[in-house]
């Protein structure tokens, strides 16, 4: 019968309940900007098409900055293992492929200029930053106050 606040963080709530809140507000904010290129590239050299849904940006987006938070020191080449798939063809066996860089390194670029992410010095990869982890527990909050 405390009055205590108990904080909520990304832990808390799915996975993918928050990733696509997330991309929701990136998106209503207008704090990430669509590259010219979004609808035309594909997410890995294994796919034949690129991604059909219009938000895919945005999810790419809160996805990464989700893993971030849950474990930082991620850089571009971990993330293209992360995104990766395993390509099939019809005969041959199945090999996998990583995901395109160019665009993983875009999106954490985005990330480090709206201030979720930042390099740390003498140390590899990308980390959340104070006002990105207040920010992705802000909509963590907001998700367990309407579930």
């Amino acid at each position: 019968m405390s009055d205590k606040k108990t904080g909520v963080t990304v832990k808390d709530v799915p996975a993918r309940e928050f990733i696509v809140a997330l991309a929701a507000h990136f998106k209503k904010s207008g704090k990430l900007e669509l590259p010219a290129w979004h609808d035309l590239v594909k997410t890995s050299t294994g796919k034949e098409l690129c991604p059909q849904d219009a938000d895919w940006y945005y999810l790419r987006a809160a996805s990464i900055a989700r893993k971030i938070y849950l474990r930082g020191g991620i850089g571009v080449g971990a993330f293209t293992k992360v995104y990766g798939h395993g390509a099939a063809s019809t005969t041959t066996p199945q090999h996998f492929c990583r995901a395109a860089r160019g665009l993983l390194r875009t999106i954490l670029k985005q990330l480090q200029e709206i201030d979720i992410v930042a390099k740390r010095k003498e140390k590899k990869g990308r980390f959340i930053t104070r006002n990105g982890q207040r920010e992705l527990d802000t909509i963590a909050g907001q998700l367990v106050k309407s579930s």
